[in-house]
């Protein structure tokens, strides 16, 4: 069995049973304890799960919307990789809107803690990651969607409009020219068309699969974004057509801590 499709198998068993041991993964899937110890710390890394005493239980609920397919494995590295990268770019803001999803969750993971720094988030998740580094961390509130563990509904958009941020850094379900970015659901849209509204530069976190994705709920045209930070598999012919639109594109790319921008 692939090391994919394995990890695949341990997240449909956490999906099914919320709890797994290593022992019997092993047992079931033909292979050490060591190997699925391994994995199991690399699902971790990527945000799908939380290790615990001798197993793990579910983490990030998005995980489960996506079906905790392979298709969501192949794009961990890229989403690490965005998330590192946007991270750098935002160093210096004091306040900063972060949205839902693994890619944000991946950007909360390189956030450096400054005592300064005001996070403002629908997501539990990672109001969760960073509640207990030395920043203020607020959570929006409101009601609280099960499979995505956001806050939604009036009482979030009221708080989001409380707060003015330098920054508003978000994930997309999808991307595209013509309709610009898109939610799964209206709710989460919602809220990003608030933060969009109440700062002053927009960062999207979009891997190259997201690129032409539809998805229902529409956010705001691509001229709301400031900031698009993808991977190298992101389409030449649609990065060209950004950029022409005033968007400025970074690819990230494994090469150490550097950022490759898109030429002028």
């Amino acid at each position: 069995m692939l090391a994919v499709d394995r990890r695949h198998r341990i997240l449909e068993r956490v999906a099914e049973d919320q709890t797994i041991h290593i022992g019997e993964l092993a047992k079931e899937l033909g292979v050490s304890d060591m190997t699925v110890r391994r994995d199991v710390r690399r699902l971790e890394r990527d945000g799908f799960l939380r290790r615990t005493y001798g197993g793990a239980t579910a983490h990030l609920t998005r995980a489960l919307e996506l079906g905790f397919n392979a298709r969501a494995l192949q794009h961990a590295a890229a989403k690490r990789l965005i998330g590192m990268a946007a991270a750098q770019l935002v160093a210096d803001s004091r306040t900063i809107f972060v949205g839902i999803g693994t890619t944000a969750e991946q950007f909360a993971r390189f956030l450096s803690a400054r005592e300064e720094l005001t996070v403002i988030t629908e997501s539990i998740p990672i109001a969760s990651l960073l509640g207990t580094r030395a920043m203020r961390v607020i959570a929006l509130g409101g009601t609280v969607r099960r499979d995505e563990l956001s806050c939604i509904g009036p009482i979030a958009t009221a708080t989001i409009s409380r707060y003015h941020a330098e920054v508003a850094v978000l994930g997309a379900a999808g991307l595209s020219l013509d309709l610009g970015i898109a939610e799964l659901h209206e709710d989460e849209a919602e809220n990003h068309r608030a933060m969009i509204e109440r700062s002053d530069r927009v960062v999207v976190l979009a891997d190259g699969s997201k690129f032409g994705q539809a998805a229902p709920a529409l956010v705001a045209p691509v001229s709301a974004i400031d900031i698009l930070v993808t991977d190298d598999s992101a389409p030449a012919g649609e990065v060209q057509t950004l950029r022409e639109r005033g968007v400025e594109v970074v690819e990230a790319k494994a090469s150490g801590m550097r950022l490759v921008r898109s030429p002028e």
